[in-house]
């Protein structure tokens, strides 16, 4: 849908032209020739594979590029898995009720597995994505009402107050400054507007090996790294045998999960993939519901909610007053710059 804006057609394609703004000077953009041109200085952002361009090139997001083009349909979810949907409830606390009607934007959208939920939901849905994976996404849900953008989240193509939603699921964590990638969005949703992330965790230390392989992983090939994690089948099955042996099983089982961290779903290509996204990023901050509850109260959000899987917080901006000095209106301000 991306791949033909036009402010005649309805749904998503139609309202990202309607909020769609120049990353140089701000101003609207209008459709021209397979691309989008900013009517005031006139830069132009071109549609490649179906997608507009916000971007020059993928930065420090290039592994996710090449996982999501490599596991296009993995996370999917089928008539025998649900997990997607799980997930989506339990990092975002939202409801199919939450979603329905209301103008959505996918932070970091990947190859689309969220954006799927959310437009089966009856949300029309903006997905942008650093990496090449919006290509993917594009593909997947060429039927929806879901338009998808290359773009970097600390540059962001919106005019403010845009979205009715906002959320972002494992992603700001993998930006430079995750405090940073996080007050960029607030000032995008409407007043009443939500927003949920889902962050990893800084309390279980679980981790610490990962973070002294990924200084060496994080530089090879994802060619390269990605057949080196085909290693978590087998050893996805020595934990298992480790674990029926009586008295040291469970503890040399649980030392072994310290020394190689992994993911450990019982589906052979979902162990793959996330052992993959877990070792491939060039960056991955930990966090704790302390600093992220201190950036959604610095930003003006209230009504801040826990949501089942740490560290996953949602919060509310608050409706605007009759009063153009209220408070929040001028804390809001000040989270977006």
């Amino acid at each position: 849908m991306i791949g033909s804006l036009d402010r005649n057609r309805p749904g998503s394609a139609n309202e990202a032209l309607a909020v769609l703004r120049c990353i140089s000077c701000g101003s609207r953009l209008q459709p021209q020739s397979n691309a989008l041109n900013c009517i005031d200085c006139g830069r132009t952002y071109p549609n490649l594979n179906g997608v507009f361009r916000f971007v020059d090139a993928e930065q420090y997001a290039g592994s996710f590029g090449f996982q999501w083009h490599v596991h296009a349909r993995t996370q999917l979810d089928t008539a025998d898995s649900h997990r997607s949907d799980q997930d989506f409830r339990e990092r975002t606390g939202f409801t199919p009720e939450d979603l329905a009607g209301k103008l959505v934007l996918d932070v970091g959208c990947g190859m689309g597995r969220f954006a799927d939920i959310a437009t089966r939901w009856g949300a029309r849905v903006i997905g942008i994505d650093l990496s090449l994976a919006c290509e993917v996404a594009a593909r997947n849900l060429a039927d929806r009402d879901a338009t998808f953008l290359q773009a970097d989240v600390f540059k962001l193509p919106f005019a403010p107050e845009s979205f009715d939603v906002i959320y972002s699921i494992g992603v700001l964590h993998h930006t430079p400054d995750c405090e940073r990638a996080f007050k960029a969005l607030p000032g995008l949703l409407k007043p009443g507007g939500q927003i949920a992330i889902w962050l990893y965790s800084g309390y279980n230390k679980w981790y610490r090996m990962s973070d002294v392989y990924r200084k060496v992983t994080r530089r090879l090939p994802p060619q390269l790294l990605h057949k080196l994690c085909y290693g978590v089948v087998p050893l996805y099955g020595a934990h298992q045998v480790l674990k029926k042996i009586p008295l040291v099983g469970r503890p040399a089982s649980s030392a072994l999960a310290l020394a190689v961290p992994m993911a450990f779903h019982r589906d052979p290509e979902w162990r793959i993939l996330d052992t993959f996204d877990w070792y491939s990023p060039w960056y991955q901050s930990k966090h704790t519901y302390e600093e992220v509850f201190r950036w959604f109260e610095s930003c003006g959000l209230e009504n801040l909610r826990v949501i089942n899987k740490p560290i996953a917080v949602r919060g509310q901006r608050p409706v605007r007053s009759a009063h153009p000095e209220r408070k929040d209106q001028g804390e809001m301000s000040q989270c977006v710059a």
